[in-house]
């Protein structure tokens, strides 16, 4: 049976870190999420610094449940690809520190001819940060949002079963006109971490728009059900969209998620 096991992206909250861990803990969710580029720099920390992260979170009871490295591009593109593949490498060193399991980051988009020049770049970078994870203990996540399940699902079947992850984010999808049921279908099995996040889309405008969690369109009691059908044990990310009142709306998303689990 699918358990309810939340965790709190820091970085919206605009807190000091030990600060945010703090709310985090007041907020009643059992770990974290940590922005690894622009708030916690793995090149930044020593082996002091880390075990006084893992000091904090043993005095606030929490773990870290997924590690953000966003790059600025992905891994399909030649410039600075090196750096962007080693910062990586880092940042999941950082998260096997902290005892997390999970790098997120875009990878950008998956091409849809074989012929296309990205593949060269693309594939031979995954399969890298794919057999570095064996050594690091932590694995990449590709986070949902440009792709549909079907070209994500065919992407995934190129490596060894597990070798890379799903960060599922349904309102990224419905942002890009996806469907998250039809994307689960295909990357159930994958997923490694999982975003609250909705999302309605506004016929005024002709477009998506996120919204706060329940007040969308995203059947969670479905995509919790499929990933329940494939034993998923991760979190279940709630991130503000809204920074002056960060912890009453992630408040609220937490109840949201406890009343579909009641």
């Amino acid at each position: 049976m699918l358990q309810l096991k939340t965790s709190v992206v820091l970085s919206p909250l605009k807190r000091p870190f030990r600060e945010g861990l703090e709310l985090a803990a007041r907020m009643g969710v059992s770990a974290v999420e940590i922005d690894a580029r622009n708030e916690l720099r793995p090149a930044e920390l020593s082996q002091t610094g880390l075990r006084q992260i893992r000091k904090w979170l043993s005095d606030y009871n929490l773990s870290v449940s997924c590690i953000q490295f966003p790059t600025n591009r992905g891994f399909d593109t030649p410039e600075r690809l090196e750096q962007r593949i080693e910062g990586t490498k880092a940042a999941m060193q950082m998260a096997s520190s902290l005892g997390c399991r999970i790098v997120s980051n875009r990878i950008g988009t998956i091409p849809t001819d074989d012929g296309d020049p990205r593949w060269e770049f693309l594939l031979p970078a995954l399969h890298d940060l794919a057999a570095f994870s064996l050594k690091a203990g932590a694995w990449l996540a590709l986070r949902t949002g440009p792709d549909s399940g079907e070209s994500l699902g065919q992407f995934l079947a190129r490596f060894p079963a597990g070798a890379l992850l799903v960060d599922f984010d349904p309102a990224s999808l419905m942002l890009q006109g996806h469907s998250p049921d039809e994307v689960m279908k295909q990357v159930g099995a994958a997923v490694g971490n999982f975003r609250a996040r909705d999302a309605v889309r506004d016929f005024s405008r002709s477009s998506v728009v996120e919204v706060q969690l329940g007040r969308g369109t995203v059947d969670f009691g479905n995509l919790l059900g499929m990933l329940e059908e494939h034993q998923y044990r991760g979190y279940l990310a709630v991130e503000s969209q809204h920074p002056t009142d960060a912890v009453t709306e992630c408040a609220q998303a937490i109840e949201y998620l406890q009343n579909l689990f009641a």
